[in-house]
């Protein structure tokens, strides 16, 4: 059976239209999947007990199990998810000043083999389905309201496992879910930001399809220390993913976050930063540096405070929009990956 959170409110309609169902009840059940949070069809009182009974024989409903998670003294939550097939996927819960912001995942996996990342250690199992994608926002939704958090969750960054633009189709299909004003989530597009390592044509897509906002992984000033780092410079080098970020289609007053984490003694220099400013200064652009965050499968260092607020100071000082991102979550599994390399042990 098909999870019934794979289908957007234009499909689920015309499968009622097809099932001789009138089609209002499309977004009927939308509403109660995403403005009610229903987790069964039975709470679904306004529609006949023969038609939720129909419902159950055609589809499933949240067929992801939420696994367990761990939470920091910051109140940050990492949340682990199991999959019908038992892949295990993550998604982190993030308290803000006035609202939370939900970092959720794309993939089981990476395929992109990122040096830094913890998530290509562990390989790409598959493509998430709508539904999955989807089903970390209801779930937190609802870890949210058993807590009676005052506080709305409003803000979605796909920043967890996975390469959302390598899962191009799926991932928008979840943003209309997520973007549907009507009987959705209720999202706004300026409050969803994709993070892409640089897949060249799928960012040019996504400024045509939609209206999130962009941020891209850079990491690096020059072509041979990104390609060490990110073997999609490889296929899709600097200057083509730059002259992209440059025709993307935004909003005027949009930019373009630029992702640099700062790893000791490999982009952390002031010659890089001389290199960063001169690349991006061109783009309406503004950057977030984030300090490598430490684990004990990789090599690599995060810089000392010192280093880190010079490069800062350096972007600063000739015009360019940046900031040092604060470290969540640090006293649990906060590294993309850790979280499900425990439970695959």
């Amino acid at each position: 059976m098909k999870e019934i959170t794979d289908f957007t409110r234009q499909e689920l309609t015309a499968w009622f239209e097809n099932n001789n169902e009138r089609s209002f009840r499309g977004g009927q059940v939308f509403k109660w999947l995403y403005l009610r949070q229903a987790q069964t069809f039975d709470e679904m009182t306004d529609i006949g007990k023969d038609l939720r009974q129909r419902l159950k024989e055609n589809f499933t409903l949240s067929a992801m199990v939420f696994d367990r998670s761990e939470i920091s003294r910051d109140g940050t939550e990492k949340l682990l998810f199991r999959l019908h097939d038992n892949a295990y996927i993550e998604a982190v819960l993030i308290p803000e000043k006035d609202h939370f912001t939900l970092c959720i995942s794309s993939q089981a996996g990476c395929a992109q083999g990122c040096k830094f990342c913890l998530t290509a250690k562990g390989g790409f199992t598959r493509n998430l389905t709508t539904g999955e994608i989807i089903g970390q926002i209801r779930t937190a939704k609802t870890v949210l309201a058993k807590r009676k958090a005052q506080r709305p969750l409003s803000n979605i960054v796909f920043m967890g496992m996975g390469e959302p633009l390598a899962n191009y189709d799926t991932v928008v299909r979840a943003l209309s879910i997520m973007t549907d004003s009507d009987y959705g989530l209720k999202l706004s597009s300026r409050r969803i930001t994709l993070s892409t390592c640089g897949l060249v044509p799928e960012i040019l897509r996504l400024g045509n399809d939609t209206e999130v906002n962009l941020a891209v992984s850079l990491n690096a000033t020059t072509d041979e220390t990104r390609s060490m780092l990110m073997p999609i410079n490889r296929r899709y080098p600097m200057h083509e993913l730059l002259k992209a970020c440059t025709n993307f289609q935004m909003k005027p007053r949009k930019k373009i976050t630029f992702e640099y984490i700062l790893i000791k003694n490999v982009n952390d220099t002031m010659d890089d930063a001389k290199r960063l400013i001169t690349l991006l200064l061109p783009i309406r652009a503004k950057v977030n540096l984030i300090p490598f965050n430490e684990h004990d499968q990789s090599d690599f260092k995060r810089p000392s405070k010192e280093s880190i607020l010079a490069f800062l100071q350096m972007l600063l000082d000739h015009n360019l929009t940046a900031m040092v991102r604060k470290s969540k979550g640090d006293d649990i599994s906060a590294a993309c990956g850790q979280l499900r390399a425990k439970a695959d042990l």
